[in-house]
């Protein structure tokens, strides 16, 4: 008899960036592979990751991604020197990556990591093409998401 499969969770996230929605209005989408080191891995499965304030830049028509943070696990090996805020490479198609380079060098944009999920057994970062907020959209924000509060205490209280 054949052993089945477990059926994989889609993309369980590892890490979010949700400062990056409140200062960010996304344009584009997009998801890049990620080259990391063993120890890396080991913490993301633990869950030891932050992105809060990352961002990805464009060197020699390649993407890295800085200030992502892993941080290394207490039973890291010794022989391995764990450097939790370490510029992380990422893997695009040469074609994106091109497309990206001339968005961002138009005024006003910029790329910004939005999460880190695992897709097929490997880390993926989806990160946006973005452009920054103003003052008066960040309160714009704050004013939809306490409505969207009230809205929720309203239905909830009318439902008991």
């Amino acid at each position: 008899m054949a052993t089945q499969k477990k059926p994989a969770s889609t993309n369980p996230v590892i890490a979010q960036n949700k400062k990056a929605a409140f200062n960010y209005f996304f344009e584009e989408r997009f998801e890049a592979g990620m080259v990391l080191e063993g120890w890396e891995v080991k913490a993301l499965r633990a869950g030891k990751a932050q992105l809060t304030d990352g961002y990805v830049v464009i060197r020699g028509g390649e993407l890295y991604v800085i200030g992502c943070q892993i941080n290394p696990l207490g039973t890291a090996s010794t022989h391995v020197r764990p450097d939790a805020v370490r510029t992380k490479k990422l893997l695009m198609k040469k074609d994106e990556i091109q497309r990206l380079i001339g968005k961002v060098e138009q005024k006003g944009y910029t790329l910004v990591p939005i999460n880190l999920h695992w897709k097929n057994g490997r880390v993926k970062c989806e990160i946006a093409l973005a452009k920054g907020k103003a003052t008066h959209d960040k309160r714009d924000t704050i004013r939809e998401r306490e409505g969207k509060r009230e809205v929720e205490r309203a239905l909830k209280s009318r439902h008991r």
